[in-house]
């Protein structure tokens, strides 16, 4: 992303939203794991979802932005909100009805990287308005006391990010080659 190589940057961000997924999967069917392995490896996801959902949007903002002071505002905001839903997210974590409060945040990911797939359609500068906007939505959402399904918990919802995200992965194989 710092060098403007959007397509494969977009790749890796979704491949990051199913790799999330499926570690979680596997962490629970795994036999034999002590108390402080569900620590270490909780943990550990919080790390890795505040840098794969937080730093690398605000990255990819900044980088559409060229970089510009004027995105620092916005970038702030989106890290500090993904901040805030994670520490949200690991001192409560889902409600009664096994509902997140708040958007989760891997939810950026997986929008941010459709909505790259329009920035042709825009000069660049109009572009980098249209995702640093997207990007305070999406933190707003973050930090609401909106109530949303856990989708990451249902297999349908794996199989449905598992085919956007081979899709996704087309698409943006296909720009790299043109």
């Amino acid at each position: 992303m710092i060098i403007g190589f959007y397509p494969a940057a977009m790749i890796g961000m979704i491949w990051a939203v199913g790799f999330d997924w499926a570690d979680g999967l596997i962490a629970r069917s795994m036999k034999g794991r002590t108390g402080d392995d569900r620590a270490f490896g909780g943990t550990l996801d919080l790390l890795i979802d505040i840098v794969s959902y937080g730093i690398t949007p605000a990255i990819l903002i900044l980088s559409f932005g060229d970089f510009s002071p004027w995105f620092l505002p916005v970038v702030f905001i989106t890290l500090v909100s993904g901040v805030i839903r994670l520490s949200y997210f690991s001192t409560f974590g889902l409600s009664d009805d096994a509902k997140y409060t708040g958007l989760a945040i891997d939810n950026n990911s997986i929008s941010l990287v459709f909505i790259v797939m329009f920035a042709d359609y825009f000069e660049h500068s109009t572009f980098a308005i249209i995702l640093a906007l997207s990007g305070l939505c999406l933190a707003a959402l973050n930090v609401s006391q909106i109530k949303t399904p856990k989708l990451s918990g249902n297999p349908i919802n794996v199989v449905v990010l598992a085919v956007y995200t081979l899709m996704t992965t087309l698409f943006y194989a296909w720009s790299m080659l043109r």
